[in-house]
């Protein structure tokens, strides 16, 4: 079963080593189950490509497989920003390739970084790691079996890095935790169950893995990119959805020539709250920190955390102050948009490169009065 997944991940030019090959099959033969995997380690050091190999590995035993994304910087199946869960029931030939999906379960927190707060991260990840426990770690009578989860995390692993992690970690008390070392010594998380005090029972599998540059043959293992190249690619890739998959966009200037074509949605100041993540903005400037920027779209929540769900992003391309309108590109349906009753607001950026395209005007602007088609 193994050397499909091998042989796969060849073809996409990513040598699994053995090593890494290993501590799948360990975890996915578990007696735990299903198994709770936390991979972690510095950055740059493996943890999406292991996460996904680790998760068409399970797919060959388990049918459904739930990945919680911890890294807002680097998301795996979501635009950048997001801290998300995401029901995954294909295996992924090409480990190279993001690919967006549909999460179960979404909170926009609007940055690249748990740094501005912390403690409004750590809630995010709490709360998607009940709704697993609450929807995907059960077993009922009609035969529904409980998923394995694999949890990703960042490579921000000093300081209030290792702090977050470490509360992560006990939250979530995992069955395995892969840890990743890279050469740098320094660089890496402590060695051993780091998160353990005293009292706490030792029950997680503590796997230790080096990071695979390159092979025996000094091939490459890892393929590194430019982290705001990455970020960028997945908002365009996630705009994109704005039009059917046949229409040819295939260049950057293409995707900004038909956004700025694009009719956006009209969404009426009265029936929506308007709020900044990070920031305080008076009243009176809201209307100007919200124009032309990048907005999570989400539903207010009954839960006891009282967290809005996410159903997506939006692009805020004008607004008629006259006539209290904002103006919205995005990609989410009509139906889902209906139940949208808060824009909120970040620091996730419009693509330069989509704001500089040579002979095209720019799709996000100031205007007190926009014509809609």
């Amino acid at each position: 079963m193994g050397s499909s997944v091998e042989e796969t991940s060849s073809m996409s030019n990513i040598i699994i080593p053995q090593e890494w090959s290993e501590a799948a099959n360990t975890v996915a033969s578990s007696a735990s189950s299903p198994p709770v995997t936390f991979v972690c380690g510095p950055k740059n050091s493996g943890k999406t490509i292991f996460s996904r190999h680790l998760v068409n590995v399970l797919l060959q035993r388990y049918e459904r497989i739930a990945y919680l994304d911890t890294d807002v910087g680097q998301t795996e199946f979501t635009p950048p920003g997001c801290l998300s869960l995401t029901v995954i029931d294909k295996i992924t030939p090409d480990l190279t390739i993001p690919c967006l999906k549909t999460p179960v379960r979404c909170y926009f927190f609007g940055d690249i970084s748990p740094k501005r707060d912390p403690t409004m991260y750590l809630k995010c990840i709490s709360a998607l790691y009940d709704y697993y426990e609450k929807e995907f770690n059960t077993f009922d009578l009609s035969g529904h079996t409980a998923l394995p989860l694999v949890v990703n995390t960042s490579g921000w692993v000093k300081g209030i890095g290792f702090d977050i992690l470490v509360d992560m970690l006990k939250y979530i008390s995992p069955t395995h935790m892969v840890k990743i070392r890279i050469s740098a010594e320094s660089k890496n998380l402590p060695t051993g169950g780091f998160w353990l005090d005293e009292r706490d029972d030792a029950s997680a599998t503590l796997i230790e893995i080096s990071s695979a540059r390159q092979d025996s043959l000094k091939r490459s293992v890892l393929v590194q990119k430019d982290a705001r190249l990455l970020r960028d690619l997945r908002i365009m890739a996630y705009f994109r959805q704005c039009f059917p998959s046949e229409i040819d966009i295939t260049t950057i200037k293409e995707l900004a020539r038909a956004l700025a074509a694009h009719p956006p949605y009209e969404v009426p100041v009265s029936c929506v709250k308007i709020k900044h993540l990070h920031n305080e903005v008076p009243s009176s400037e809201i209307f100007y920190s919200l124009n032309a920027t990048i907005v999570g779209l989400a539903v207010s929540s009954e839960d006891i955390d009282h967290l809005p769900c996410c159903v997506g992003l939006g692009i805020v391309r004008s607004i008629d102050t006259l006539k209290k309108i904002i103006y919205v590109i995005t990609p989410v349906p009509h139906n889902t948009l209906e139940k949208v009753d808060l824009i909120l607001q970040g620091f996730i950026q419009i693509p330069n490169c989509l704001l500089q395209v040579q002979g095209c005007f720019s799709p996000y602007m100031a205007s007190n009065v926009l014509p809609v088609n």
